[in-house]
């Protein structure tokens, strides 16, 4: 596959601020996922927010997460597909150009201006790739917390496609920290994945499975398994 931004044709402008959104590049890329790129039809759709460390696949978060996920499903019916401050991308597409290189995290961003202009730029996104996926797959999942989840809700609403976001209203209730500064938490904490895994099992019609760790084998809390 040629690269989605030949190296010739790519923006000298720096990929590790808060205008990663407004980046000529990362505009560039997800103007072709959304028009050229060719989903796949699989019977899942889950989307997950990006991370810090590239390719995302290769993440500790993104790890755990495809722990929960493929211990229920099979790797041939789901699409995992990657959104925040990325835009949408494809996980078969986590090692392009410039979904590897920029570095800036928009959870982390607290201008106000590039907060509201990223909820709607990433709602539009969403929302558009939704659209053109909408006979592709046959459940669609999104794991999200934050502005990544209020971009997902907008965008759900532009299309009237139903997406199951995760994890459940009553569960971030209850997991609530307002002291701290993120008050959420991660989505590596454990009564998030059991949401996550959760839904996939209600969806499947099968029975519940408790997400532990593997108090032998973990070093970290990334160290997670079914029961």
């Amino acid at each position: 596959m040629s690269p989605i931004i030949p190296e010739k044709e790519r923006s000298s402008k720096p990929m590790d601020d808060a205008n990663i959104i407004y980046h000529p590049d990362m505009i560039r890329a997800n103007e072709w996922i959304l028009t050229e790129y060719q989903p796949p039809e699989r019977e899942f759709c889950i989307f997950v927010p990006c991370s810090k460390k590239k390719p995302y696949h290769k993440s500790p978060s993104h790890t755990m997460y495809d722990r929960i996920i493929f211990e229920l499903l099979r790797p041939e019916d789901v699409h995992i597909v990657t959104f925040g401050t990325c835009g949408v991308t494809p996980r078969e597409l986590d090692t392009e150009y410039p979904f590897m290189n920029y570095e800036f995290m928009m959870g982390r961003c607290n201008v106000a201006k590039i907060k509201r202009d990223f909820i709607k730029m990433e709602s539009e996104r969403l929302a558009r790739y939704l659209e053109k996926t909408r006979d592709n797959y046959k459940h669609r999942i999104a794991y999200c917390i934050g502005d990544f989840r209020t971009a997902m809700q907008k965008a759900t609403e532009m299309v009237d496609i139903n997406v199951e976001i995760v994890p459940a209203e009553n569960t971030l209730s209850e997991n609530l920290q307002p002291e701290k500064r993120f008050i959420y938490g991660s989505l590596s904490r454990k009564p998030y994945l059991q949401d996550l895994s959760d839904t996939l099992s209600r969806i499947m019609g099968i029975p519940k499975r408790n997400v532990g760790i593997d108090e032998n084998l973990s070093v970290n809390d990334t160290d997670w398994y079914l029961l």
